[in-house]
Formats: C-alpha cells, structure tokens, sequence
C-alpha cells in the first residue's frame, strides 16, 4: 500500500501594518463624521481640501510604476553609477545632491515618488545594500524641504501666514537649509553609507541599460519630463500628474495593456490619508489644538523657537506634519515669524521616525515595498530620530541666527 503524501503546508495570509492603519484610520474618521464629532460643515471641508492632494498621490504612484517597468529609474541609475567613475564617496556625494537639488527646486513628494526608484535601481545593477540609498531619498525628501515654498506644502502655508514673497522667505531660510542638509548629510555617511561601502571604497560601475522597449521608455520618459515641467511652470500639481499619467497610460495601451491592472492603484495609502485627516480634525476640536498651545507655550525668543521646533516634530511623528503645522499655527499669531519659521521646521525636519509622518515618508514607504527592499527597522528608527532631533536643533539655530 502507498502511503499518501501529506499536504502542502498552506500560507496563512497575513495583511500588513500599514493595511491595517490605513482601514483603522479610514473606519475611525468615518465614524467621526457620521456620529457628528465632527460637524458636516467642517467633514466637507476637509474633503473639499484634501480632493486635491488624493488626486496627486493616486495619479503620482501610479506614474511612478509605469515608468519603473519601462525603465527609465534603470536607465537614469546607471548613467548615475558611471558619473561616479565607480568611487563610493562620489556616489554618495552625487546621490546625495540629486535628492537635495530634486527636492528643493520641485517638492519632496517628487522626490520620494520618482528618485527613490532611481536609487533602488541603482542599488540592484550595482549589486549593493539599497538600505543606504534609499534612506537618502526619504531623509533628504525632508530635510531638504526648507528654501522654497514650493518645496512643500507646509512651506506655501507658512509663506502665506507670515506674508513674506518667495525671495524674501528663501533668504530667510537660507541658513537653516544648508545647516539641516549638512546634518543630514553627516549622519547618512556615519550611519549608513560608510558601513555598507565596499571594500576600498570602489565598485565596478556598470554598463549602460538598455530599455526593453525603447518606445515605452520615450513615452515615459516624457510623461515624467511633462509632470516636472508642470510643477516648474506652476500648474496645480494634482493636474500636472494627471495630465503626465495620461500620456503614459496611453503608451501602455497600445505598447503593453497587460501591464496595467488595478492593483497599480495604491487604494490603501489614499484611504490612509483621507482617515488621518478627518481623525486629526476631530481631535483638534475635542483638545488637540488646547495640546498644541501648551505645548508651545507663551515663551518668546531662542527658548520660544525651540519650543516650537520641538512641538513641531514632535507632532509630526505623532501625526503626520501637515495636521501638526497646521495645529500649531492655529495657536501662534501670524506676527510671530520666528515661531511660525521654527515650527516650520519641525513639521519639515523632524517627520522621520514614523511612517506617517509626512506624505513624502508615506509615499516612500510605498516605492520600498513595491520594489521589495526592507530597510532595518531598528536601525532606520535610531538613526532617524537621532537627525530629527540634530537636523532640527540645527536649523532652528541657524534661524536664530538670521532673526
């Protein structure tokens, strides 16, 4: 008699953290606005501002994905490994200035969606950790964040509260820029870079990619070059990435329909987002905002910064940094630019520890799962509050410097 095999052992699915927050989050702020904790009046009006920033995410992440499978991060990542001539510390230099220079002239979302593929890319052809590379696109995303208003979200509310023009508010935050991207840089090469480097500081840089399909890869290429030249020109950027995603989807259409299904859709990060603020808006009504002012207290000068520095980035991990700026500028009079620019800052600087704790954190976390890359928890945590607290302890002083 033949004895039957056993049974394939059957994977017990599991669904991830971020899954789960983002249908606890989405169910939480539903509730809120259903049972009147939050008011209708307000529930709509916190949709009617946030329609815009779905818009951008969903179209954004699904651009980022088409242009990964047609190539272009491959393309871009080894033109960047062979300008480094194969020297680690030129590598570094140069990854490290592409995220700062893409940040500080388009937005940091921009930067987390589009270069952090580059980098992964990069870190797959030269057969190296992608832990480094791609921490300096998350880290640099948001410590880079400060000069333009542009740059971030936070930075257009803030220039419209304390009423200074572009020029005028970039001078104003030239030196905290320079002090938070020099920390950044310092504690990337110290905690990531130098202890992954190969042996003697070299590599083989490789040979150029060629794209599987050169059309796709042009079309691409374009509607990536279009979405950036949108945002330079000043068009809204939620229709900037629609109209850019078109042009690609329709490359797809008739080079690879397979490639598109609806699982490119990033369903959970938009429910995510939509839950995280209809909750923070309830809790700002129901004692949040009351936190936020005792937090940041009545002090003024040095003291009074540091304060809102430290509230700022404190929230922002605790929320996500757009509620938490938010938060705190309901509570600090507009005349108050010292306070208001230092907040800033810790809503910019400090959202590194938590994956929430701003878009651009949230939009990386994304690009890293869909390329499968795991950064070390532990690690990414220690290090990154330790540049939460020294990037922001740095900028707020250099502002103090300029004040």
């Amino acid at each position: 008699m033949t004895l039957a095999a056993p049974p394939e052992p059957t994977t017990r699915w599991r669904p991830h953290p971020l899954d789960v927050a983002a249908a606890v989050l989405a169910v939480v702020g539903a509730a809120c606005a259903l049972s009147g904790l939050l008011p209708r009046a307000e529930t709509t009006q916190t949709l009617h501002r946030i329609l815009p920033l779905l818009l951008f995410l969903g179209t954004v992440i699904v651009l980022a994905e088409l242009t990964a499978v047609a190539g272009v991060f491959d393309v871009l990542a080894s033109g960047l490994a062979r300008a480094s001539r194969g020297s680690w510390a030129a590598l570094f230099l140069l990854c490290g200035g592409l995220a700062t220079l893409t940040t500080l002239v388009l937005n940091l979302d921009t930067t987390a969606v589009l270069l952090t593929p580059v980098l992964l890319a990069l870190a797959r052809n030269l057969r190296i950790p992608a832990a480094p590379l791609a921490v300096t696109t998350v880290w640099l995303a948001n410590t880079a964040s400060l000069l333009l208003p542009v740059s971030n979200l936070t930075n257009l509310l803030a220039a419209d509260r304390v009423g200074l023009a572009p020029l005028t508010y970039a001078a104003r935050m030239a030196l905290p820029q320079i002090a938070a991207v020099a920390v950044t840089m310092a504690v990337l090469w110290f905690g990531w870079w130098r202890r992954d480097r190969p042996v003697g500081g070299r590599f083989v840089p490789p040979a150029r990619h060629v794209p599987a399909d050169p059309v796709l890869h042009r079309t691409a290429l374009a509607g990536c070059l279009l979405f950036v030249a949108g945002i330079l020109a000043g068009v809204e950027i939620g229709l900037a990435s629609t109209v850019a995603l078109a042009l690609v989807l329709v490359g797809f259409l008739v080079r690879s329909p397979a490639t598109l299904r609806p699982g490119l859709v990033p369903v959970r990060l938009l429910f995510f987002v939509t839950g995280l603020f209809l909750v923070v808006q309830t809790l700002g009504r129901h004692g949040l905002d009351d936190l936020v002012g005792n937090l940041l207290g009545a002090d003024g000068g040095a003291l009074g910064a540091l304060r809102a520095g430290g509230t700022g980035a404190l929230l922002a991990n605790g929320v996500n940094n757009l509620p938490a700026y938010l938060a705190g500028e309901s509570v600090l009079p507009s005349a108050d630019h010292t306070r208001l620019l230092a907040l800033l800052i810790g809503t910019n600087v400090g959202p590194l520890a938590a994956p929430w704790a701003s878009l651009a954190t949230l939009l990386w976390f994304e690009r890293c799962r869909a390329a499968g890359v795991a950064v070390p928890v532990t690690r990414f945590v220690l290090t990154s509050t330790l540049l939460a607290v020294t990037g922001t302890l740095a900028a707020v002083g250099a502002l103090l410097l300029v004040s």
